[in-house]
């Protein structure tokens, strides 16, 4: 088997909280005459981080803020996803998922999570994967978010693997450039299944299961 490791970004891929976000960043927005703001706006706020979507959402609002005054926002945007958050649940993992994750296991490969978000832990905590994975990268390890390859270049590092040795999975083109970047394969789902960039096109999460088999 060539793979002897899978990291995997979190928002998207194991579980969606897409939602959560655009509701949070919805609700910000309207605060300051942002209203504007739409989902297409959401959309490209994809795979990027906090203070870039801020901008996003800052291009809506009829005022100049400070960095002070962005730093502010983006912290009250993130209590207001947390608040969201807690509505999630073990039912928010799908039975594909973790079947699929258990069946990777199964066959000895190491999984790890690789995400720019400072919120992972309390997500996986949420869908009750706290303590499944090998390893978690986060935001809050890191100071580049994607298309920098730090956060999968410290998953591999803590799962003592190379990045030729990792198979990275996304649903953001940013995310498939970091992989890109660091020198690891990467599978594409979702939207970044779409951008022709992954080394492979996931139609669905199981389709992993032909990857590491075939690898």
């Amino acid at each position: 088997m060539r793979y002897k490791g899978i990291i995997f970004d979190l928002d998207g891929v194991i579980c969606s909280t897409d939602e959560y976000h655009y509701q949070a960043w919805k609700a910000l927005a309207n605060e300051i005459g942002a209203s504007e703001f739409s989902r297409a706006d959401n959309a490209r706020q994809r795979g990027v981080s906090r203070m870039e979507s801020l901008e996003v959402v800052l291009e809506k609002a009829p005022k100049v803020y400070t960095e002070a005054e962005k730093q502010a926002l983006a912290d009250h945007k993130n209590k207001l996803y947390q608040g969201l958050l807690a509505n999630m649940s073990p039912a928010d993992l799908s039975g594909e998922v973790r079947q699929t994750l258990d069946t990777l296991r199964g066959r000895g490969l190491l999984l790890a999570i690789g995400s720019s978000s400072k919120n992972a832990p309390l997500i996986l905590e949420r869908i009750g994967l706290r303590n499944y994975f090998d390893q978690v990268a986060d935001g809050n390890q890191i100071t580049r978010s994607k298309p920098h390859p730090e956060v999968f270049l410290l998953a591999a590092r803590l799962l003592g693997l190379e990045p030729r040795d990792c198979l990275v999975v996304e649903d953001a083109e940013a995310g498939i450039e970091a992989g890109q970047r660091g020198g690891f394969d990467t599978a594409g789902i979702g939207p970044a299944a779409e951008c022709g960039r992954a080394a492979y096109e996931l139609r669905c999460f199981s389709d992993l299961l032909t990857i590491a088999k075939s690898s």
